[in-house]
Formats: structure tokens, C-alpha cells, sequence
């Protein structure tokens, strides 16, 4: 349900008819935060963060906010922070399937402490994919946050994204980061940091924030990191395969 007479995905094409008055005129993100304040401002800065991706045609992520082809497709990203309008007649096209986005962007992590194994998910996308359909693997009740068309699957926070921000049955938000190898200490900072945003940004008062980091090892540094943290849990998944012979 819609905060206002009309939905945020209407309230964009608004704020771009807007603030975007001349074909090459760029705007940053702050000045569109402070549109929505000044015009809307019951509407979370997550919620106008995650719209902007929705609506940049260059923008991988917009694939988890299903963007609508030619209405959606309104801006052009040039960076984290700044956009102009999407030209069409030279840009490229907008990006509305996977097979449109970089073989770069869906690269393995690299990591020297981080070497992948042949039981171990081939890309931290897929392991992430994986869990927001099946959150109640982690926790009975457990779901993806959704709202207006926006997902929890890479929720963008500050010019980073949460692997998936999820929703208890209380209405609590759950911050879920992923690694497909192991589990080092530093990312307890990079959680924490994800944490407050959400509590800062997105959460209401009455709304807690919680964190869960997934590994497919657990690091002895990375759990004594967390033992004074009860606001945060820790997982190793495991992988199993069945054969299911078929007759000819």
C-alpha cells in the first residue's frame, strides 16, 4: 500500500521531471533525498536509494526491482552518487535481463584468504539467490523484505548493498550478509555498519535490527569477534546432492 495518492515508482518520474529540467543535467542523490523530504517525506531514504537503481538503466541491481521496459528506464547511473537522464540515442540499451550485465559484475570473489572449493557455491550471487528464496532455512518465519516493488536482495545502504535484508514474523529487520568461502572477523565491521544504517535509515523506533553472516566456514577469529555480539548470528551452510536415476 501506497504511502500517498501515488506509488514511489509515480513519485520518480515527478521528482525527474523535476530536478532534471535540462537533457544533460546531472543530479546527485542528496538533492533527490532532499526532494523527497521536502515533498514526501514519510518515504525512507532506503526505499528512494533503492528506486533510483530501479530506474538507471545501466544499473545491474535494477534487475531484483523488476523495472518496467521504457517506463522505467529514466535515468543513467555515472556514479554511486550522481545521474542524469537516460539518452537513449547513445546510451546503452537498458538493462532488463541478466545476460545484459557484465561477466565482470558476476565474477567469483576474489580473495586470497577466501578459495573456493568444488562443494562450495560458485558465486556469492548464487548462494545469495538461493537464501531469499529460502530464508526459512535460517530462521521459521523468516521473509524477504519487500515494499513498493522493492526487494531485499542487494537493499542498497550508503553506496553498498546488503546481500539480503529480511523481515521477522514481529516485524523486525534482519541484516543477512553472505560469504561463499570463509567467515574472517572483518566482516563483523562491514554487518555492524549495514546494521545502523538500517536502524538510522529504515527502521522505525519500535523496529529492531539484528544480524546474520553465513560462511561456508565459520573462522575461529570471526566467531570470538561475535561471542560479545548478541545481536548477531553466525551459520555455515552445506551442500548435498541427490541422483534421481530416469529409465529410457
Amino acid at each position: 500500500m501506497s504511502m500517498y495518492e501515488k506509488p514511489v515508482r509515480l513519485l520518480m518520474r515527478d521528482m525527474v521531471e523535476s530536478l532534471l529540467t535540462q537533457p544533460s543535467q546531472v543530479i546527485s542523490k542528496d538533492q533527490v533525498l532532499k526532494w523527497f523530504v521536502e515533498s514526501y517525506p514519510k518515504i525512507k531514504p532506503g526505499t528512494i536509494s533503492a528506486h533510483l537503481i530501479r530506474f538507471s538503466t545501466n544499473a545491474p541491481s535494477r534487475l531484483h526491482y523488476d523495472a518496467r521496459p521504457g517506463e522505467e528506464d529514466l535515468l543513467f547511473q555515472i556514479d554511486g552518487s550522481h545521474f542524469r537522464r537516460y539518452d537513449p540515442a547513445n546510451d546503452p540499451a537498458p538493462i532488463h535481463e541478466s545476460s545484459q550485465v557484465s561477466v565482470k559484475h558476476n565474477a567469483p570473489v576474489e580473495d586470497e584468504e577466501e578459495v573456493e572449493g568444488p562443494s562450495e557455491f560458485a558465486y556469492e550471487s548464487d548462494l545469495r539467490d538461493f537464501l531469499a528464496k529460502n530464508l526459512t532455512i535460517l530462521e521459521r518465519g523468516l521473509r524477504l523484505y519487500e515494499e513498493e516493488g522493492i526487494t531485499g536482495v542487494e537493499f542498497p545502504v550508503g553506496g553498498r548493498f546488503i546481500d539480503i535484508l529480511a523481515i521477522t514474523p514481529e516485524g523486525n529487520y534482519v541484516v543477512i550478509e553472505l560469504k561463499v568461502s570463509r567467515g574472517y572477523d572483518r566482516v563483523v565491521g562491514q554487518i555492524l555498519r549495514y546494521m545502523a544504517w538500517i536502524a538510522k535509515n529504515q527502521a522505525e523506533p519500535t523496529q529492531r535490527v539484528r544480524g546474520i553472516i553465513v560462511a561456508r566456514e565459520i573462522t575461529a577469529d570471526l566467531s570470538l569477534a561475535c561471542s560479545g555480539l548478541p545481536n548477531v548470528q553466525l551459520f555455515e551452510y552445506q551442500l548435498s546432492v541427490s541422483l534421481k536415476k530416469i529409465s529410457i
